[in-house]
């Protein structure tokens, strides 16, 4: 199952709230991407982990997903082990993604940063032969480095490094994040509020894409930060 980009989360939704126009656009050009959740967001003040597993499936099949895995990390309480970082080891050697998205470096939810330096080493670690792990029929798996890991942003502002004009899939962005029935606004529920909740969290996800968006003449766009300086083959390959 090999796919060019595999796009990581730490709960279920990250994805779709930080990049999914990026993933969109990617598909829509011919491309392949898969998605891995390192939790099931049980911790979540709205829903259930039951829930968000079929809302996840929901998003990934209306995104045209190749696959989406989760590895069932403990929400909130995983640690920086060799355990978990074998975990997505066996999927990177599993997918053999060139690219891998990862949670932002730091944002308001601890588990984003931790979860951005989980993935990152487990980015590298793959790529050591000497470090062995075995596929779900237990056959062992040859190593595999992706060539680049990048970071989307979440809730913190922090400066992109670079941004991918989204423009035409904003609403079909929209369309993901609301696969998420239990989390984001929806006037009938009788859930707790949570600052995920309101009409506002939603207008503020669409003002995030416009404000990234703008610099590069785009009407909206997500943006990244990289793990490495990234190279270009020409000036001309940027705009």
């Amino acid at each position: 199952m090999k796919v060019d980009v595999l796009a990581v989360g730490v709960h279920p939704d990250d994805v779709e709230l930080s990049c999914s126009g990026t993933l969109l656009k990617h598909i829509d050009q011919g491309g392949t991407v898969g998605l891995l959740d390192l939790t099931r967001g049980e911790l979540g003040s709205r829903g259930t982990a039951e829930t968000r597993d079929a809302e996840a499936a929901d998003a990934a099949k209306i995104m045209g997903a190749s696959f989406r895995k989760n590895v069932a990390m403990a929400d909130g309480f995983f640690q920086y082990n060799p355990e978990n970082i074998k975990k997505i080891i066996e999927v990177i050697r599993w997918c053999k993604p060139d690219v891998v998205l990862a949670n932002a470096i730091r944002d308001r939810h601890p588990d984003h940063g931790r979860s951005a330096k989980l993935v990152s080493d487990a980015c590298f670690y793959s790529g050591l032969i000497k470090i062995e792990t075995k596929d779900e029929e237990g056959n062992d798996q040859e190593k595999w480095r992706p060539r680049a890991l990048y970071h989307y942003i979440q809730d913190y502002h922090i400066k992109p490094d670079f941004v991918v004009d989204i423009s035409p899939y904003i609403d079909k962005k929209m369309e993901l994040i609301f696969a998420y029935k239990t989390q984001f606004y929806n006037p009938e529920s009788k859930e707790p509020e949570t600052p995920i909740s309101s009409p506002e969290f939603i207008e503020f996800i669409k003002s995030r894409n416009r404000e990234f968006g703008r610099p590069a003449g785009f009407t909206f766009a997500e943006g990244f930060t990289v793990a490495r300086t990234p190279g270009v083959k020409g000036i001309t390959d940027l705009i």
